[in-house]
């Protein structure tokens, strides 16, 4: 039975930081397991109109392979999905990388101290895991009555069929967050006529930016040195936006005043700003950036509905508040599965799965590490997004903080890493803490942050890039158990030795 030091589960942004950061580190026995037929994660899989980032371009991009080329401040999709192929391409991955090769059962083996992989084809055994899958993997599909009578083309924003044609279409668009914003201008130039259901409005600030002269990418590419203070200066601007987004008075008011002030400027009709004017408090909810989206709403184009889509006759759709609007296509941009994780239920460790270890909401030490999970690393999972800078940022920090576990293990005559259960316990009590007074908890909305089962904040990092950086950096290997006497039946060659 051969064994591969490290499998890794998902080929995009955080999956191929964590294999550069190992190929780096000197640990070339690897395999990246990725279930579709292409790299690119999200941004392969999202590719509805308008599908752009809302982090600068130069930001969003791994430290390692930092791109000179983006052709626009805010990417689009696919530019985005071009630079992680070729990222793919610069780590050398070649056949480490295993392209339509889906997770579809993880068990650890304790006699063995290795984890077994099902693939439905060659099984994968590897000393360590890393999941890497991603938290805006999976739709949400909202419980909408009668939404299978729906006699139209009906899809989700994240699967977006290209095979529908727009032109002359009355289409529905349910949902009013970051997809949807993006989405509806785009629909308003195509479709004959666009009717947006709005549950609850968003908090939308000036977006900026453009394309890129060719000048400028040249500059940045013979000058690296430039591109770094760039980078730089976007993360250190991105990091004053937490202050904001957290709830600081000063700046929460002086954001929201900015907010309302860009509501006003593109909206003239005052019954139509108030129902786009949220009633909680600025960050509650994710903060979003459009130029586009208000004057596309208050076009003729486009029709507001002010409530949720709560059933469906035929092509006929009603909402909350009665209404009723006719459509020829219904399109979902209704979010993910974020806080209950997809692969949750395919994990089993010690003592069963991840998703009952999760039951209550997810839990870990440094978002990392899971008791009762040995060897086991979890990539923009627990308390691991951001809502104020680049998630690549968090994504490089942890797979930096792998690369020191994997050192760890490998002192260890067991070659296992255990978290202990009182260090899982103190990192979910500092981040409860650290929430309890944030608009994330007390603001007045729901979120998809919080665990509602728990109505614990689980998803996101309730603090800065640097604080983050700092609390994995002084982990010392302390949050392991002592390491146990090798079982009989183990595998004893060191994964370097």
């Amino acid at each position: 039975m051969r064994v591969v030091d490290v499998a890794i589960v998902g080929a995009g942004f955080a999956g191929l930081a964590m294999a550069g950061a190992l190929r780096r580190a000197g640990r070339d026995d690897i395999v990246v397991l990725e279930r579709a037929d292409d790299v690119g994660g999200t941004w392969r899989d999202n590719t509805y109109p308008g599908v752009a980032c809302d982090v600068p371009a130069h930001l969003y991009s791994l430290a390692a392979h930092p791109n000179p080329h983006w052709t626009r401040t805010f990417a689009a999709g696919g530019e985005i999905q071009r630079y992680l192929r070729d990222v793919a391409v610069r780590e050398n991955l070649g056949e480490r990388l295993r392209l339509r090769t889906p997770l579809l059962g993880a068990r650890w083996d304790a006699d063995r101290a290795v984890w077994h992989l099902d693939t439905g084809a060659e099984p994968v055994t590897a000393r360590s895991l890393v999941l890497a899958c991603g938290r805006l993997t999976e739709p949400h599909v909202p419980a909408i009555e009668g939404l299978e009578s729906f006699d139209g083309a009906l899809f989700h924003s994240a699967r977006w069929d290209h095979d529908v044609d727009l032109a002359g279409k009355r289409v529905a668009v349910v949902g009013t967050g970051a997809s949807a914003v993006q989405l509806v201008p785009e629909l308003a130039g195509r479709a004959a006529h666009v009717t947006l259901f709005q549950r609850t409005p968003a908090w939308i600030v000036p977006r900026g930016g453009g394309d890129i002269p060719v000048d400028e990418r040249e500059r940045l590419a013979d000058h690296p040195g430039d591109l770094a203070r760039l980078r730089a200066e976007l993360y250190a601007e991105g990091e004053q936006r937490f202050a904001s987004r957290s709830g600081e008075p000063a700046a929460s008011a002086a954001a929201r005043e900015i907010a309302l002030d860009h509501l006003h400027a593109q909206v003239a009709d005052p019954a139509l700003r108030d129902a786009l004017t949220p009633d909680y408090a600025f960050g509650c909810k994710r903060v979003l950036l459009s130029d586009a989206f208000y004057p596309a709403v208050a076009s003729d184009a486009v029709t507001l509905e002010p409530t949720a889509l709560v059933s469906v006759e035929g092509s006929t759709l009603v909402a909350a508040s009665g209404a009723r609007h006719d459509a020829d296509v219904l399109v979902l941009a209704t979010g993910f599965a974020s806080a209950q994780q997809p692969y949750a239920d395919l994990v089993h460790g010690e003592e069963g799965t991840l998703a009952a270890h999760w039951s209550d909401g997810m839990t870990s030490f440094g978002s990392t590490v899971v008791v009762g999970f040995p060897n086991l690393f979890v990539l923009n999972g627990p308390n691991a997004s951001l809502g104020h800078n680049s998630a690549v940022l968090m994504a490089e920090e942890q797979a930096a903080y792998v690369v020191r576990a994997l050192c760890e293990r490998d002192r260890r005559p067991d070659l296992v890493l255990r978290v202990r259960p009182d260090a899982e316990t103190a990192y979910t009590d500092e981040i409860a803490a650290a929430a309890a007074s944030t608009p994330w908890l007390t603001g007045g909305c729901r979120n998809w942050y919080v665990d509602h089962r728990s109505g614990r904040l689980t998803l996101l990092w309730p603090g800065t890039v640097q604080a983050f950086h700092e609390r994995l950096a002084g982990a010392d290997g302390s949050e392991f158990e002592p390491a146990r006497t090798p079982v009989t039946g183990s595998i004893p060659t060191h994964p370097h030795g």
